[in-house]
């Protein structure tokens, strides 16, 4: 007998998903536990084994194609056997999923450029009034502006010279008096698919931002302590910490004294979790990865950083498994390397709240009455208001301040 395999949900919000490559051709022998193809989704491509022995008779998605979950994805039986009739059977017993026609523009490559014009024969100067000043209408003046045209350059066939709307639609470049060139710009463009990822992404944040009631709250944080404890663990042979683990750790701990903002909005009820799963974004070329670091209150600064460093690894190979990118219960994204000193993130559902992490600047503070050079990082916490108020909200980032500027009490807990 055939089976047919169908197109597999291999992550929460997989829809469609993509046969990046095929292993086996029709005509194959496929044994259980060989892998079979792998599909891209909306956040790894993944390797997919097949559960069954036979010949593969059928492939149902091309190489590069797209096709929604549950549809028809191969069939494995016996050779000689009648696909169109186990086809046809199979859609007799369940309807098969309406397939949705995906458009693929070709991406079109035209190459931008900016063309210089040399002039053949100037044509006569422009008229100006005793202080040098152009005689041009205010409408000729500003296409001229628009089109990066020089109004010395032009000549006004209006009442005593003047510059009007028609002499600049007629205008064609030539060098100026002044011996500028003129420019042509060439309007170019290019059409990209849209990713799995990117669709992902759009869908699942557009969400987020009209449906969960967003507020933000800002703070400082005094880094000076965090920098001398931070370069004094480095000097230790084989520690290398970066400040993205300090905030993972302090972020943690304070979590674990907040329950209300490591909560979840559910629908119908909230999940205050008892557990504290950080998701750390990760930039990648298609768009953004969370990778999870699970009960990150209770581990260690140098594991901290080992694991984000592998997972950043994973995300940006394409090599994270859904365990790894699953469960988290609160989110941190961090443009601080990428020299952003503030910004606000939009949550990340079903997380009730995410920190956005700015970079740290060297800044006058005052300190004991007196104005000095200080080291300070602003962070933005954004909530949903379903879940979180604003005074849990604050509290939270007041703890996670007393650990950032008290580190040394990370590595007690």
């Amino acid at each position: 007998m055939a089976e047919i395999i169908y197109m597999p949900k291999l992550s929460d919000t997989m829809t469609e998903g993509v046969v990046a490559e095929w292993t086996k051709k029709v005509g194959d022998e496929v044994e259980s536990g060989e892998i079979l193809a792998e599909i891209e989704t909306d956040k790894a491509t993944m390797e997919f084994e097949s559960f069954y022995d036979g010949v593969l008779l059928h492939i149902g998605v091309a190489k590069g194609e797209t096709a929604p979950i549950n549809s028809v994805l191969a069939i494995i039986g016996e050779k000689g056997e009648d696909v169109k009739k186990i086809l046809a059977d199979a859609e007799k017993e369940t309807p098969a999923p309406e397939k949705k026609a995906e458009v693929k523009p070709e991406p079109v490559k035209v190459a931008s450029k900016i063309e210089e014009v040399k002039a053949v024969a100037a044509p006569s100067q422009s008229i100006t009034d005793t202080n040098g000043r152009i005689f041009a209408s205010p409408l000729a003046k500003k296409m001229a502006n628009d089109q990066g045209i020089d109004l010395s350059s032009v000549k006004g066939t209006g009442e005593n010279g003047r510059i009007i709307k028609a002499d600049i639609d007629h205008y064609k470049p030539y060098a100026s008096p002044s011996g500028k060139r003129a420019f042509v710009g060439t309007e170019s463009f290019t059409d990209e698919p849209v990713s799995q990822m990117r669709k992902v992404i759009a869908t699942r944040l557009a969400e987020s931002k009209f449906t969960a009631p967003h507020f933000y709250l800002t703070i400082d944080i005094d880094m000076d302590n965090a920098i001398s404890t931070r370069n004094s663990m480095n000097e230790i042979e084989g520690i290398k910490v970066s400040f993205n683990d300090i905030v993972i750790k302090a972020c943690g701990l304070a979590l674990r004294e907040h329950p209300t903002v490591n909560s979840s909005w559910m629908g119908d009820f909230i999940r205050r979790n008892d557990h504290i799963h950080i998701g750390v974004a990760v930039a990648v070329d298609e768009g953004l990865l969370v990778p999870v670091i699970r009960y990150a209150d209770g581990k260690e600064l140098t594991s901290i950083g080992a694991e984000v460093k592998e997972l950043a690894i994973k995300a940006k190979t394409k090599k994270l498994q859904p365990a790894e990118w699953e469960g988290n219960t609160f989110t941190i994204s961090n443009l601080g390397m990428f020299g952003i000193e503030e910004f606000t993130a939009i949550v990340n559902p079903p997380d009730s709240c995410i920190m956005a992490v700015g970079g740290i600047k060297q800044v006058p503070v005052v300190k004991n009455g007196h104005v000095v050079p200080g080291n300070v990082m602003k962070v933005t916490l954004s909530c949903d208001h379903r879940v979180v108020d604003g005074a849990s909200g604050a509290a939270f980032l007041n703890t996670f301040k007393e650990y950032m500027e008290n580190p040394v009490t990370l590595l007690l807990k």
